[in-house]
């Protein structure tokens, strides 16, 4: 059966293919934008996830025209490189509100009508950095654990209304994530972090732009979709940054640490 599916920050990269993909395998896909966009199989609403109001408008405007939404992927995202000490206020706000709070906000406007449809399915974009805490992208990494913990409790909360939520968790990919990323000038200035900082940048950068194409994501998305019992988390990413999630869970924090300073050359 084609589900009806709206997913978040579809104009570019993951977004952009998971929802060509699922339009192409027959699924009815709502994308959102925060500029107008149209498509040929996607239809896009303008939506700003950090504004509720906007968020609520969206949501409703696909029950009206389809009566149901079937699955909701949250996968609007930023980032912002820079140390912590630094950040600004608005630099915070920004991170947290876009990553997390519009995951919240899309989340809390969709249960609604899955829990009137006793079934749903939320797929939450979470990162490695989801799970580990990356020198530099500390306010990034903020937003994915804050996604973790708060889709872990959703799970629990709605699974009984037949809902069931996943976190898939990216390793680097190669798309326009890594342009786009806001970097603290007052960090690259500093005399203590400006060196460090732009080592790292530079790592990580390298590291981005020669990662997995958007489209391995896209079918493991697809597959999550349809599958029957999903399961609450995936790591998508090459072996070595798999490793390094298995690696976190077992050896002591402060050796974790060591080898994060020492990979990212802080």
């Amino acid at each position: 059966m084609n589900k009806v599916i709206l997913i978040t920050g579809a104009s570019s990269g993951f977004g952009k293919a998971i929802a060509e993909l699922l339009a192409s395998k027959g699924h009815i896909v709502y994308g959102t934008s925060r500029k107008p966009k149209e498509h040929t199989s996607i239809h896009f609403l303008q939506m700003d996830v950090r504004d509720s109001v906007s968020v609520a408008s969206g949501v409703e405007k696909v029950i009206q025209e389809q009566g149901r939404i079937d699955v909701l992927i949250n996968n609007a995202g930023m980032g912002i490189g820079g140390s912590l000490e630094l950040a600004t206020q608005e630099e915070i706000s920004e991170q947290m509100g876009t990553n997390f709070g519009g995951c919240v906000n899309l989340c809390q406007k969709v249960l609604p009508y899955m829990r009137k449809q006793r079934q749903g399915r939320i797929i939450n974009l979470s990162s490695i950095g989801g799970v580990m805490g990356l020198p530099y992208q500390g306010f990034y990494s903020a937003s994915k654990y804050a996604i973790e913990g708060f889709s872990e409790a959703l799970a629990a909360e709605v699974k009984g209304f037949g809902i069931t939520v996943s976190l898939v968790e990216p390793g680097d990919f190669a798309t326009g994530f890594t342009a786009s990323r806001q970097n603290s000038q007052a960090t690259l200035d500093n005399e203590d972090y400006g060196t460090s900082f732009s080592r790292s940048l530079s790592l990580i950068e390298k590291e981005e732009n020669g990662g997995l194409k958007p489209e391995v994501l896209a079918k493991r998305i697809a597959r999550i979709v349809t599958c029957r019992r999903p399961r609450m988390r995936y790591v998508v990413a090459n072996l070595e940054q798999w490793f390094s999630v298995v690696l976190h869970r077992i050896i002591p924090g402060n050796w974790f640490v060591n080898i994060l300073r020492s990979y990212y050359k802080v």
